[in-house]
């Protein structure tokens, strides 16, 4: 048979059995659009902490608490004006700032929410320059100002956080405190940061007056080129000034980028088993793609002894029915690819809507090759043992098979 029309023969079998085809592609598709959807979101992923991971934060270290709390949040654990000075005055470091992290009551009209309130030094914009945000409307704070802050991109927005969109000059309540908005940072992708409030340093200390503060961050801007001295350098004076000893410090020291390091292996863990489970799928599928072809030849016996005994070679009896599952794995990963896409792109503007912008799939050509080219070859080698079986039947027995 010539290859076309083996093709052709592989093709009009594969037609006759509609319902059997059809529950073939269903198994395979299901696993690889589970996988095109997991890869498209974790890709997107990866590309969120690349864009966090720039040439502006690659030169930047913080200092926070290792304590039982969440790092940045353990109340037993206080960073000072000193231990800023220690840490400014460490050879490689340029600068240096301390961020306030603390809950702040909002209300417009009769509703209360609860956010995050930022205070920090307008002068030093280290913690902006690290997580690569800008505003977007209105203007910047200036340093020593008070009574004013600059919002979070949703507080724009209509029953986003308030029912009633906020504008620049309008005043929200905080703490008890009518406050003016002078400005808006730009979307970030996760409602918690876009509905952050950003304040100075001087009115932190107007708006807690009765606390004792103390910082919960400190970023430092660092000789890049010598980053891990520095890091060093850093641990061994704060532990100096702080009277502690090595191996017990109560603080840690990490630059941005490892930070966002430690995010992507957590990241590269849970992705990677999502995708196990997948992969689990497609090979359940692949197994019945192989009992699907072993009936089909079991089925087609004494055809097989027809195709021989008019002169069809074994290697030509191997390629139809090697053709046969490999092309049921290619239109599973096609439908795979389709429908994942769909799904994906679809819960892509979902969760835009929702305010986690920064959940958003990526595409790429290799991602829908991939996934085709790979259940194209889950089909054929779920198809070789039975194509293998087919091609070893002998004619004289086929023609008598019952």
């Amino acid at each position: 048979m010539a290859g076309m029309e083996s093709i052709a023969y592989s093709l009009r079998n594969l037609k006759q059995k509609k319902s059997r085809s059809f529950l073939t592609i269903l198994s395979i598709f299901i696993g690889i659009t589970t996988i095109f959807i997991f890869i498209s979101f974790g890709w997107g992923l990866y590309d969120y902490m690349e864009d966090l991971s720039s040439s502006s934060s690659a030169d930047k270290i913080i200092i926070q608490s290792k304590g039982v709390g969440a790092p940045g949040f353990d109340t037993t654990f206080a960073l000072t004006d000193d231990d800023l000075k220690v840490v400014e005055k460490t050879a490689g470091v340029y600068e240096a700032v301390g961020i306030y992290f603390k809950t702040a009551e909002i209300q417009q009209g009769t509703i209360k929410k609860y956010t995050l309130l930022y205070g920090y030094n307008p002068g030093k914009p280290l913690l902006m320059d690290t997580f690569n945000i800008e505003v977007e409307k209105g203007r910047e704070l200036k340093k020593g100002e008070k009574g004013k802050m600059v919002l979070g991109y949703n507080y724009q927005i209509k029953d986003k956080i308030f029912p009633k969109a906020l504008s620049i000059n309008d005043n929200l309540e905080v703490n008890g405190e009518k406050i003016k908005i002078i400005g808006f940072y730009e979307s970030v992708g996760s409602p918690q940061d876009d509905a952050q409030i950003y304040v100075t340093h001087e009115f932190v200390k107007d708006l807690y007056a009765g606390e004792n503060l103390s910082y919960n961050w400190i970023v430092a801007r660092v000789d890049v080129d010598n980053l891990e001295n520095i890091i060093t350098s850093v641990e061994k004076n704060l532990r100096k000034h702080r009277n502690l000893e090595e191996g017990k410090e109560d603080f840690f020291v990490q630059s941005f980028e490892s930070l966002m390091d430690s995010y992507s292996s957590a990241l590269n863990i849970v992705i990677g088993f999502v995708i196990l489970i997948a992969l689990i799928s497609v090979f359940v599928s692949a197994v019945n793609t192989a009992n699907t072809m072993i009936t089909s030849v079991l089925e087609r016996v004494k055809e097989i002894g027809i195709l021989k005994s008019i002169g069809a070679r074994n290697s030509e009896i191997f390629k139809i029915f090697l053709f046969e599952s490999g092309f049921l794995g290619f239109v599973a990963g096609v439908v795979g690819v389709i429908l994942g896409f769909v799904l994906s792109y679809i819960g892509g503007c979902v969760l835009a809507n929702l305010g986690w912008g920064f959940l958003a799939p990526h595409y790429s050509f290799w991602l829908f090759t991939g996934c085709i080219l790979f259940a194209t070859v889950t089909g054929a080698v779920s198809g070789v043992l039975p194509a293998m079986k087919a091609s070893k039947i002998n004619p004289v027995d086929a023609l008598r098979y019952e």
